[in-house]
């Protein structure tokens, strides 16, 4: 796989990420999750050159981080760049389907301390090499958890620190304390908020940009089609664009979609997230699976190189129905 760098300063990573929450958390009930194919999925990610494998302790929660742990024990660490995410902390009452969908944020840096030492228990490393701040909390100066992720830094117990879902104000604040290596936040063809400022400021700056759902949670993939294909437990539901009336609405982008990639002989998944790949030379989608057809299918876009028009005829698809939450 071609590969970009994490920031200025590296490390290289291949230009596609896996991202792992999905395996433990949100999509599905956890009586039919599948450790093991979730580990050989992350495995066969490093195969393939998907090197940047993203966790966050709120995943599970903490469980996500431990099936990372396992899936990249001995030889396989080294082959990864591995990041995980601090500052969102599940509520009473949540659970690992997502049923309840409300998180606190944390952001003291006396909870961020003690929060990089259980990751790296839990991921059962000496470090990470991507430490991100998950959502910033507002009842704490942004300055402050960010010096004690620095502090992280300091200590070897993290190679780079970055945000998530933040302002471009956020991130100069963040910047006039330690580098910011990346900041990670929503982007597919449903989801251009941040093309206006947060890009464009990363761009300038060597920021590597990391979108998370880059497929539109599996729905620009052409994988769900109704409102009753999703499971019980799945936190879709909850989801304005996939409630009945805004899905069926929203099934003309998928369309579209479709017929730029039966033009170009490739998938809808591959389609989507080449237009979110030539968004930038540091732009790195972390789609998340837990299946190995669609882990490679996901690979396969980092060769699939759209022509002017394509982009232009994708860029020109029609806003979503509903919001994002």
């Amino acid at each position: 796989m071609r590969t970009t760098t994490l920031g200025t300063e590296g490390p290289e990573v291949g230009v596609v990420g896996l991202g792992c929450m999905g395996m433990s958390h949100a999509y599905d009930d956890p009586a039919n999750r599948d450790d093991e194919t979730s580990i050989g999925v992350i495995r066969q990610a490093l195969d393939l050159g998907v090197t940047l494998i993203d966790t966050a302790d709120v995943y599970g929660p903490y469980t996500n981080e431990e099936l990372v742990g396992r899936a990249l024990a001995g030889a396989y660490r080294g082959r990864a760049v591995l990041a995980t995410k601090v500052g969102l902390v599940p509520s009473d009452g949540s659970s690992s389907t997502g049923t309840s969908p409300n998180y606190g944020r944390n952001g003291r840096p006396e909870y961020v301390r003690q929060a990089v030492d259980a990751s790296l228990r839990r991921l059962g490393t000496d470090h990470v090499d991507l430490y991100q701040l998950h959502r910033v909390d507002p009842d704490v100066p942004i300055e402050e958890t960010w010096g004690a992720m620095a502090e992280a830094v300091a200590a070897g117990k993290v190679r780079q620190i970055g945000l998530s879902e933040v302002t471009v104000d956020e991130i100069r604040r963040a910047q006039a304390v330690h580098p910011v290596a990346s900041v990670q936040s929503e982007l597919s063809l449903w989801t251009r908020d941040p093309l206006a400022e947060v890009l464009p400021h990363c761009e300038r700056e060597g920021i590597a940009f990391l979108p998370f759902s880059p497929l539109g949670r599996g729905f620009l993939a052409g994988r769900v089609s109704s409102f009753d294909d999703l499971p019980a437990d799945d936190f879709r539901r909850r989801l304005p664009r996939f409630q009945q009336d805004a899905l069926r609405a929203n099934l003309t982008i998928v369309g579209r979609v479709q017929a730029v990639a039966d033009r170009v002989g490739a998938s809808p998944a591959q389609v989507a997230l080449a237009w979110v790949l030539a968004q930038g030379d540091r732009v790195i989608p972390i789609p998340g699976t837990k299946t190995p057809k669609y882990l490679a299918d996901n690979a396969g876009a980092a060769d699939l190189r759209l022509t002017a028009e394509d982009l232009a005829e994708l860029d020109a698809l029609p806003t979503p129905e509903g919001g994002r939450y």
